[in-house]
C-alpha cells in the first residue's frame, strides 16, 4: 500500500509517521519539530504560518515520505 498524506493530516502526525519528513520541515526553516502546536497544524496552515511556499513544501514532504 502506498503511503497517503491526507490534507487534514497534523505537523506532529506526519512527523511522527514518517520521520524523514523532519529533515523537511527543519530544511524549509519551520520550527514544528516539539512545537506544542504542532499536533493542531494541518500542512496549510504551517505553511501559512511560516510564509512558505505551500506547492514546494508539499512536494518535498512527499518525495520525503516516498523515501
Amino acid at each position: 500500500m502506498k503511503p497517503a498524506l491526507d490534507e487534514d493530516m497534523t505537523m506532529d502526525e506526519i512527523m511522527r509517521r514518517w520521520p524523514a519528513t523532519i529533515r523537511v520541515v527543519l530544511d524549509h526553516g519551520m520550527l514544528c519539530v516539539g512545537c506544542p502546536i504542532a499536533p493542531f497544524h494541518t500542512v496549510e496552515d504551517a505553511v501559512r504560518e511560516h510564509g512558505i511556499d505551500g506547492a514546494r513544501f508539499r512536494h518535498d514532504i512527499e518525495t520525503a515520505i516516498r523515501g
